[in-house]
């Protein structure tokens, strides 16, 4: 089977559309969260995710929609979300709402989380460098697909794979296109891609957005 990983779309429509648009025929397509937030496109993406992606985890953006105050320190997050609340329906903020933490796909062999899979360190950030100590955490499964840092990167660990799909919609590793990624369960073989796609489009819609300037202009330079 062929998996389609995603993550970290952040309301970026032009980088999903490009992502989708450039993925390889595959069976089925996972999210590993943070449908929304930063860019202009919140109620679009959710529907172009519930519609393309088989399970979406809940990622720490998702989760706060409702509470944009949560991140007062950084504005460019706050204000992402306050566009996300605005922006989206009741029906939309209840999917967001009822995502869960985790998830298992291709017959539960593979766990399927925003950040960290251990409950009590939701949120940590987990760089592929990091990617070995995750081993404790394989467990049953023959890998774990997560976001987060939005950096993008695979690694064999003891048991099996850990993956970052990296960011759709926001990459911050050094590289601007958008990041995605393609699972063989087979054989266990993880394809990490790019793709270029418009940033003039979404910079032209962040400033129609009364969005901050810097959600735009760290796209250009993949920060």
């Amino acid at each position: 089977m062929k998996v389609g990983l995603i993550s970290d779309v952040h309301a970026n429509l032009p980088a999903l559309e490009a992502v989708l648009d450039d993925m390889p025929p595959v069976d089925r397509i996972v999210c590993a969260g943070d449908v929304i937030g930063y860019n202009p496109w919140p109620a679009e993406c959710v529907e172009r995710v519930r519609d393309a992606a088989v399970a979406t985890v809940r990622g720490n953006h998702d989760r706060t929609v409702e509470t944009p105050e949560t991140y007062r320190a950084n504005r460019m997050a706050e204000a992402g979300l306050e566009h996300a609340k605005a922006s989206l329906s009741a029906d939309q903020r209840a999917w967001l709402d009822g995502l869960a933490r985790a998830e298992t796909f291709a017959g539960g062999r593979y766990l399927l989380v925003h950040s960290h899979p251990a409950a009590e360190r939701e949120d940590a950030y987990v760089y592929p460098e990091e990617f070995p100590n995750l081993d404790r955490h394989m467990g049953e499964y023959d890998g774990i697909v997560l976001g987060h840092t939005h950096v993008q990167g695979t690694r064999a660990v003891a048991g099996g794979v850990v993956v970052n799909p990296g960011s759709v919609g926001q990459p911050r590793d050094g590289d601007p296109d958008a990041g995605y990624a393609v699972l063989d369960t087979q054989r266990d073989d993880v394809d990490l891609r790019r793709v270029a796609y418009d940033v003039d489009r979404v910079s032209e819609a962040v400033a129609d957005a009364g969005l901050p300037e810097r959600t735009a202009a760290r796209l250009y330079k993949g920060e």
